[in-house]
């Protein structure tokens, strides 16, 4: 290199002393001491420190930003809750989301819910309206009190001090004080008033910090969820635990994020079900202002945390079931598809005989147990829409108690369907149809029956028992079960006005009595279901609704707001499923019934080979096929002394009891019998006819040869008379 590059070089180059301490070049990088830099160099490290200086300003003014955001974020929460607590608006915005999701069910009790808080909040103001002057009398009424009670001290302090003047020394200190205080504000009103914004700033930066902190936080968590319950297959207390978060309950929100709260177990998540009816039951508590039902409300929320559909997560209120704890929450989450895994075959369709006593086979639950019904004592009553599954649930039950060789069938349907078409053979009573002349059959069959169960009760009470057995209807015909079902009653109920009040007689009294009611119905109105009978049943079966009104209407009110909800099943998609109550000793059961083939293009009906076996087990008095004959058809007038002697025949004498039993079996329409007793009987057969029985044993025997000898005198009288 010659001597006059070396200049030009040396004359472009600026010498680089190292990082001194009056040095500016803190953003020379890494340059060792004694190295030179080029006019490039040194223009690129100058704009370096520039943009440094430039991004640590516009940190700092981030950060004032942010924490000025705070104050605002405060000010606006703050003032959500004082609108929201004087007005409406929290419920408008829940039920205009509703609206937009179309969730109707929902959005229907959150307009309850507003139309009580409008009421609550106009009783609170017209209390203080009415109790307006009340209020000011009592304020006059402790200022005088108090001046008073000042007035008793100092006199107290004169008497003490023999100074009249110290009468008013207690109350002149008062007086002072609040001058003193006054003087204290005036003179440091700056002052206060500057600490008491600082404070209230303070306070909204607080509050603001905090809830941006939990809407960070929130992605951490909803991940939580995520990993919990990945692909909906495990449950666990913490998944359940992160799932309660986001359920849009606030208290419980605030109980988790800022107490601390974690659910207590009283049961752990544990596996519940056979085979591949399988799923999770747990029960856990909740925090203090935080019920059962608010959970039960966001069900589908808390389904859809927990990776399931909402008819696999069943949340419901501990308390109200038999041995539950208040204020914990019974959780059933199913494996996710169980509810469209097929239900296996009906178990009686090939082999076996029922007892309506002890139950007859309905379906199964979600853990895949098979659901018996106890039709003795219990009644019960289906309903839901359309096309969901009741009379395929009424065909189940009545077929199992086809099978019972003592149950006493008869059928009505309001409709001209063929439902009960294979039933035939076995039904004592089978009418069909929705006209006039069927309602008031049907009313007159549920009169006969309200007279049959005063007569049961009487039969009972002769042989000293309090209620129908299996034992008790094996000995005594008279007193065998009879199951009548009214399919399709909401024809009946609207176009009688009697048959209501029959039928919940019926169903209240007839209970010990063996006299077993059913009901199907698509309608909860009250002319097409009673509720008081809906009430009165012990098992109620509701396929899927759209409304909490008609989910309370099958299964009785508050059902709704106890978690027992139907509105959760999908219309067509859970057909054959239903929430029953009263099968079983949990609160209700998801019961998918049995289904008994038909096909309708064929005509074929899996009920009729049930049928036929049933045929071949029917225990003799039992009737059958038409036995009984059609309520409304009046009978002819009978002769008491020829008809005991019909069912005397030629043998022995014949208890007064047994031949009043077989009066009742054998004319069951006609009236005079129906209340006939040992007694009545024995008294009728002398007054009427002057054959005396005797009280042998207190069996009252009756002769078969006394009451002939009697027949042919009246026989050989009548003819002396001619």
């Amino acid at each position: 290199m010659t001597d006059d590059q070396k200049k030009t070089r040396s004359s472009n180059v600026v010498p680089f002393k190292g990082r001194g301490a009056g040095d500016d070049w803190s953003a020379a990088g890494d340059a060792l001491e004694g190295d030179v830099l080029t006019p490039e160099q040194y223009d690129e490290i100058q704009r370096e420190k520039e943009l440094a200086r430039y991004a640590e300003y516009r940190r700092s003014a981030e950060t004032a930003v942010q924490h000025i955001s705070y104050v605002k974020d405060g000010a606006k929460t703050v003032a959500l809750r004082i609108w929201e607590a004087k007005s409406q608006s929290r419920y408008q915005r829940v039920m205009d989301e509703l609206e937009r999701a179309k969730d109707w069910d929902r959005l229907d009790l959150w307009e309850c819910k507003v139309e009580q808080a409008k009421k609550a909040r106009h009783d609170r103001r017209m209390d203080r309206i009415k109790h307006r002057g009340d209020m000011l009398k009592a304020a006059a009424t402790r200022i005088t009190l108090v001046i008073v009670a000042l007035i008793l001290l100092g006199g107290i302090l004169a008497i003490a001090g023999q100074d009249p003047a110290l009468i008013l020394a207690p109350l002149m200190a008062i007086i002072h004080t609040i001058t003193w205080t006054y003087w204290l504000v005036t003179s440091f009103f700056l002052v206060i008033t500057a600490a008491v914004i600082a404070g209230v700033l303070m306070w909204l930066w607080s509050l603001g910090r905090r809830r941006d902190k939990a809407s960070a936080a929130g992605w951490t968590d909803a991940a939580k969820i995520n990993e919990a319950t990945k692909e909906g297959t495990v449950v666990t207390p913490d998944g359940i635990a992160a799932a309660l978060r986001y359920l849009g309950i606030p208290r419980l929100a605030q109980a988790i994020t800022k107490e601390g709260w974690v659910p207590s177990f009283d049961l752990i998540p544990i596996r519940e079900g056979q085979g591949v009816f399988k799923g999770y039951r747990t029960i856990f508590d909740l925090p203090a202002g935080v019920t059962p039902l608010m959970v039960a409300n966001q069900a589908d929320v808390l389904a859809k945390n927990l990776h399931r559909n909402p008819v696999e997560v069943w949340p419901s209120d501990d308390g109200k079931r038999k041995g539950g704890r208040a204020g914990f929450v019974n959780l059933y989450v199913a494996d996710s598809g169980v509810m469209d895994k097929p239900t296996p075959p009906y178990p009686l369709l090939h082999e076996g005989t029922a007892d309506v006593f002890a139950g007859v086979p309905v379906g199964i639950t979600q853990r895949g147990d098979t659901v018996v019904f106890v039709l003795f004592g219990g009644n019960f009553v289906f309903g839901g829409q359309p096309g969901q599954g009741k009379s395929n649930a009424a065909r189940v039950v009545m077929l199992g108690a086809a099978l019972d060789p003592l149950a006493e069938l008869r059928v009505h349907v309001f409709a001209n369907n063929g439902d009960f078409d294979a039933y035939e053979p076995r039904l004592a009573l089978y009418v069909k149809g929705a006209t006039p002349e069927h309602v008031e059959m049907a009313t007159e069959h549920l009169r006969e029956l309200y007279e049959e169960v005063g007569r049961r009760e009487q039969r009972l009470a002769e042989i000293g028992a309090k209620k129908a057995t299996r034992a008790i209807a094996e000995k005594h015909p008279d007193l065998r079960p009879i199951v009548t079902l009214f399919s399709e009653c909401h024809e009946l109920f609207s176009k009688s006005d009697d048959a209501a009040e029959l039928a919940v007689d019926v169903v209240k009294r007839g209970r010990k009595t063996g006299i077993i009611c059913g009901f199907d119905t698509q309608s909860s109105r009250a002319n097409a279901i009673p509720s008081q009978l809906v009430e009165n049943v012990g098992i109620n079966g509701c396929f899927a609704v759209k409304t909490w009104r008609s989910n309370d209407g099958f299964l009785g009110d508050g059902s709704f707001a106890a978690g027992i909800r139907a509105t959760e099943l999908r219309f067509n998609v859970d057909r054959g499923t239903m929430v029953a109550t009263g099968v079983s000793e949990e609160l209700f059961e998801i019961v998918r019934t049995f289904f008994v083939e038909v096909n309708d293009d064929t005509g074929y009906d899996a009920a009729a080979e049930v049928i036929d076996r049933a045929m071949g087990t029917v225990a003799d008095g039992t009737p059958i096929q038409g036995d009984r004959p059609a309520p409304g058809v009046a009978e002819e007038h009978r002769d008491l002394l020829e008809d005991v002697a019909e069912v005397l025949g030629a043998g022995e004498p014949i208890p007064a009891a047994q031949v009043a039993d077989s009066l009742k079996a054998k004319w069951p329409r006609w009236a005079p019998y129906r209340p006939l007793t040992a007694k009545s009987l024995a008294a009728r057969l002398e007054r009427e006819y002057g054959v005396k029985v005797p009280k042998t044993g207190n069996r009252n025997p009756i002769d078969p040869v006394t009451v002939g000898k009697r027949l042919a005198e009246l026989a050989t009288g009548d003819l002396d008379d001619e």
